[in-house]
């Protein structure tokens, strides 16, 4: 079982560094992040990479849920 972490800002002037910790802290093995609008999963690679990438068992992380998507339909 591996526990992933997803970060992501919406902008490329955005800092994810305190997110990256954060996933880090919690135990995450991998932590995958990206600079990009949170509007739709288009143009999302490395959420589009963790999702094929998980197995059974294994645990996505975010900071906070709006990280996944503005709204539950665009995850």
């Amino acid at each position: 079982m591996a526990r992933i972490g997803y970060a992501r800002v919406s902008s490329g002037d955005q800092d994810l560094t305190i997110q990256q910790e954060q996933l880090t802290a919690a135990g995450c093995t991998i932590v995958r992040s990206e600079k990009v609008s949170g509007k739709s999963v288009n143009g999302r690679d490395e959420l589009q990479t963790v999702m094929q990438f998980m197995r059974d068992g294994d645990e996505l992380c975010v900071v906070r849920l709006d990280r996944l998507g503005r709204s539950p339909g665009t995850c």
